[in-house]
């Protein structure tokens, strides 16, 4: 006989079955599938099977797994699920290689403890160095949740050490304006990463944060009390790049409506700063301003003042309170121009924007102030609209600029859609640009570098992107970047880039989901660096996904550390659809990798 699960997906014969009610079934010498019955890919031959939907799980006993007419694996009891919900038991597990772990299986176990938390342990062996155990708690309460995640191998074979990773993470609502956040990492060492990481993107982490604050906001003010830490995880930087630990932290922004259009506000900051073998000090950083924006249709004009003070309290000798204080001026103005035009039958409107932003902050010598949190910001078409070339308080910019900036979009009138963005820009500078960092001259440019930004995406299926910095005063490119995007049948897409910062990285990028068919698809990427004359990373997989399975594999390449060694992967994922998946999950890691890829699964 034949049976078909009513409320849950799965189907199969058995040689009796008996029903005491519409949600629970007891067979004998049965099968079960959630394929086809006619054509099943895989079954579960079972020779007592009970299915319960009220819990949503079946039992069986002496079950055997077949992919096809192939038996698999046998059990002498087997618990599955027949709906989503959730239930305490083992979960598939993940299986893959690579040559600097050797053979790397994990078999997580789930606790399902309460309706509000559970737990997940997840023992993995890796034949190469050990066996590491790991754990996962989540938690959910009225005002807060969170989780918490530890890896830990004693004795890595590979570096005769123990190896691990502390993971805490909580977000905690007080009332309508209080709060709090908590996300605190620790790692064993510095290579953990490249050791245990599966992408190129956490083997390249250096530095791993961790912070805590009482966060407060109303409906003109936001606050923020706490600290900050960071770890070093790249063995090529030295102890002294760590940076400062910020304990304690104080922020406090606020802006309110005066008087007729006019708008007062402040920005400020308190940190005590704190590194082994290096100077500590607290640094308290002001900024009171005045704004009068005023917005219209086709135009707007925001003038603002204000005064920037900054002191310290130093844990030095000589000049112990270094301060500086300093007023700043600056003017927004632009123009909003459109105009409506036909390409055929079809309608666009386009606009012209012209924009013109005047900065003033007069001179200041700051070489007495030291470097705590500073550093210049990478310049960009928005950097050009900001009263400070650095980030942190420990440099404030002086300033004689004019920004020059015009920017032309075309818009579709039936949706409405932006199909096409282009812009332009320099700063002119009227003045030497005298504060720098330590150790960089001052610099006496009549203008910057042009700055070029286009996107182009006349219908769905094509997209071109182009970002572009051009230096006059050394007459040569500082940074370009180009990317396109092709999507083509249902679900295609290549993406083509190339990515230049002078000094710094100089790539070539191409992605690729290539369907075959109905039910196949081809995905691959090849990440090179043009600098070093090698590939960073590069990966070949193939995916098939039919009614009831799915399955995936992918054999990769990547830079796996600092020195520029490889590591070397082959992972392999796959789904029986209404049971469960094992294998390296590896959506999250290609939705990263391939831009515009969607998993069927």
């Amino acid at each position: 006989m034949r049976y078909q699960l009513i409320d849950a997906r799965g189907n199969g014969a058995a040689a009796t079955a008996t029903m005491p009610d519409q949600t629970h079934a007891h067979l004998t010498q049965s099968t079960f599938t959630t394929c086809d019955l006619d054509a099943p890919q895989w079954h579960f031959a079972v020779r007592d099977l009970t299915l319960d939907q009220d819990e949503g799980v079946g039992r069986g006993r002496d079950v055997t797994f077949h992919i096809g007419d192939v038996p698999v694996f046998w059990l002498p009891y087997a618990r599955f699920p027949l709906d989503d919900r959730r239930v305490s038991g083992f979960l598939y597990p993940t299986i893959g290689y690579s040559n600097q772990r050797g053979f790397d299986l994990t078999l997580p176990y789930y606790l399902n403890l309460a309706p509000n938390y559970d737990a997940t342990l997840y023992p993995r062996l890796m034949t190469h160095r050990g066996l590491m155990l790991g754990g996962e708690f989540r938690y959910l309460t009225a005002g807060s949740n969170g989780e918490l995640d530890f890896t830990y191998l004693p004795d890595d074979r590979d570096a005769d050490r123990d190896r691990g990773l502390f993971h805490w993470r909580n977000a905690t609502v007080f009332n309508a304006n209080w709060g709090a956040s908590i996300d605190l990492n620790h790692a064993s060492d510095d290579r953990y990463f490249e050791d245990f990481g599966r992408s190129l993107n956490m083997a390249a982490t250096s530095l791993l944060p961790s912070s805590a604050y009482l966060n407060g906001r109303g409906t003109w003010w936001t606050a923020s009390f706490g600290a900050d830490r960071y770890q070093i995880t790249d063995p090529e930087l030295p102890g002294i790049a760590e940076p400062y630990r910020r304990l304690p932290r104080a922020t406090f922004e606020g802006e309110k409506a005066l008087f007729g259009g006019l708008d007062w506000g402040v920005k400020s900051e308190f940190v005590a700063f704190s590194k082994d073998d290096a100077l500590d000090g607290q640094r308290l950083d002001l900024y009171p301003y005045l704004a009068y924006p005023i917005e219209r249709a086709g135009w707007f004009v925001r003038p603002e003042i204000g005064y920037r003070h900054t002191t310290y309290n130093l844990d030095r000798d000589r000049n112990d309170t270094p301060d500086r204080g300093v007023p700043i001026y600056s003017l927004d103005a632009g123009l909003i121009f459109e105009r409506g035009f036909t390409l055929g039958d079809h309608a666009w409107t386009q606009t012209l924007e012209p924009r013109l932003y005047y900065l003033r902050v007069p001179y200041r010598n700051q070489d007495d102030i030291p470097i705590f949190d500073t550093q210049i910001v990478p310049f960009s078409f928005g950097q050009m609209f900001r009263s400070n070339a650095f980030v942190g308080a420990d440099r404030q910019a002086d300033a004689n600029n004019l920004t020059l900036a015009l920017t032309t979009r075309v818009l579709d009138d039936a949706t409405g859609d932006e199909r096409l963005s282009a812009s332009v820009g320099q700063i002119r500078y009227f003045d030497e640009q005298r504060v720098q960092l330590p150790g960089v001259a001052p610099t006496d440019w009549n203008g910057s570098a042009y700055v070029g930004n286009l996107t182009l995406s006349l219908n769905p299926r094509w997209r071109l992107t182009v970002d572009q910095q051009w230096n006059p005063n050394s007459d040569r490119t500082d940074l370009s970047a180009v990317g396109v995007q092709h999507r083509f049948g249902a679900e295609g897409v290549l993406n083509l880039s190339y990515r230049f910062r002078r000094g710094f990285i100089e790539q070539a990028d191409a992605s690729a989901l290539i369907p075959i068919g109905t039910n196949w698809r081809i995905v691959a990427r090849n990440n090179y660096s043009l600098n070093e004359s090698k590939t960073l990373e590069r990966f070949v997989g193939l995916e098939r996904d039919s009614c009831c399975t799915a399955w995936r594999v992918i054999a990769r390449e990547w830079v796996r550390n600092v020195e520029g060694e490889l590591d070397k992967a082959l992972f392999f994922e796959i789904e029986f659809k209404g049971v469960g998946a094992f294998g390296q999950r590896s959506e999250d890691f290609l939705t990263r990798a391939v831009r515009g890829y969607q998993s069927r699964w």
